[in-house]
This record gives C-alpha cells, sequence and structure tokens, in this order.
C-alpha cells in the first residue's frame, strides 16, 4: 500500500535533461509515472533525438570508383613479389 501511495503523490517531473549537440541545445523532462518510468522516457526521447542529429548531419561519402580500382590493383602488385629465398652458410 505504501508503494501505492508514494506513486501517487509523486506527480511531479524527477527527471530532467539538457544536452547539447553541436549548437543545437535540447530538453528532454519525464512528466509521467515513477522515476524508473521517466528515465525509459528520457533514454527514448534521447536516442530519437541523436539518431535525427546523426541522420541530419551526415555527409555520404562519396568515392570514386577509379580510386578504389586503382588502389586494389597497386596492392595486387605488392602482393605478387616472389619470395626471396634466404641463403644458408655453411659452417666448416
Amino acid at each position: 500500500m505504501e508503494a501505492q501511495i508514494q506513486e501517487s503523490v509523486v506527480c511531479r517531473p524527477q527527471v530532467k535533461v539538457q544536452f547539447q549537440l553541436g549548437s543545437e541545445a535540447y530538453s528532454i523532462g519525464g512528466n509521467r509515472g515513477i522515476l524508473s518510468q521517466q528515465l525509459v522516457f528520457v533514454k527514448e526521447e534521447s536516442m530519437t533525438i541523436l539518431k535525427d542529429f546523426i541522420t541530419k548531419h551526415n555527409v555520404p561519402n562519396d568515392v570514386p570508383d577509379e580510386l578504389v580500382e586503382n588502389s586494389s590493383e597497386d596492392d595486387d602488385d605488392i602482393l605478387e613479389k616472389p619470395q626471396v629465398k634466404s641463403k644458408k652458410t655453411k659452417l666448416t
């Protein structure tokens, strides 16, 4: 019974988060439920904001195909070098 009374008495937000990504500032507050529910809500909202921020500011990596092909050809040349056998010296 005590737990139910405490849950109904605590109705003010106990969790507030403010964070800044670059020049953009964000504020999130858990308004409903007990502390654990507010924490879950704030976490979900934070992850959504972070995902949107990353998507918005993501720069595609456009690499021309020629550069990729040339670098792979150079790598093949390096790998095709014959192995040099080491000379064994005889001890007399």
